[in-house]
């Protein structure tokens, strides 16, 4: 057995445990290998500093990332409103609820809501409409009463499938001139950032304590 081998392993399990105090990464073999992943993606680049806008007047890189992120967001609503157009659908909302019920079968209303970062409200207003629209169907949970599970039926199966061809044009435009390699890097540097979000979402923190809890409470400065 190569000991040294063992020891450091050993040694790098470790540093995955420190590292992923605020469980970050899943505590199993993918979350492992998807941290040293990170990690030497972390301290192989030797790639210079982008430009970014406002960079020589001291602009912050967290600024820069907080605009491009809202600026790719809105271009990606312009061109699903396109791939919707002629449908039914009202917003990109509804076709990706009913993406996901199809990809992961039932769920209660309030796993779909979360599954799409939404606030109750706006994704109880998303549920009705794809209800009146006969696309959903709920029914009660066998185990709790007060839940209610919904399902995508044919008709929304249907529906879906009509658009699919304009949502996958849209969604290959979304991802414009980039790379096979760019692609994977940005798929992970955005699967970082949304295992770091997303657990801060689920705790439903109220908006006036949201930025100083997670300044106190979370460590993300390096």
């Amino acid at each position: 057995m190569n000991y040294r081998l063992t020891q450091e392993v050993i040694q790098l399990l470790e540093e995955f445990d420190k590292d992923n105090e605020k469980s970050y990464y899943t505590t199993d073999i993918n979350g492992f290998q998807q941290w040293i992943s990170d990690k030497a993606a972390a301290t192989s680049s030797n790639k210079e500093e982008p430009y970014w806008e406002g960079k020589e007047s001291g602009r912050s890189p967290e600024s820069a990332i907080s605009t491009l992120l809202v600026h790719l967001n809105r271009y990606a609503k312009n061109y699903s409103k396109s791939a919707i157009s002629d449908s039914g659908f009202v917003s990109q909302e509804d076709f990706i609820y009913l993406i996901n019920l199809k990809a992961f079968g039932q769920m209660t209303k309030m796993e779909l809501i979360k599954r799409n970062i939404h606030d109750k409200p706006v994704g109880m207003l998303i549920i009705t409409r794809l209800l009146k629209n006969g696309w959903i169907e709920q029914r009660e949970s066998d185990t709790d009463r007060r839940s209610k599970l919904i399902n995508i039926t044919e008709k929304g199966k249907e529906a879906l499938d009509q658009q699919m061809t304009k949502i996958r044009k849209a969604t290959d435009i979304v991802a414009g001139n980039l790379t096979h390699n760019e692609k994977m890097e940005l798929i992970r540097i955005l699967n970082k950032l949304d295992r770091f979000h997303y657990p801060i979402f689920s705790k439903n923190i109220d908006s006036k304590d949201l930025i100083k809890t997670v300044y106190e409470e979370y460590t993300f400065k390096n």
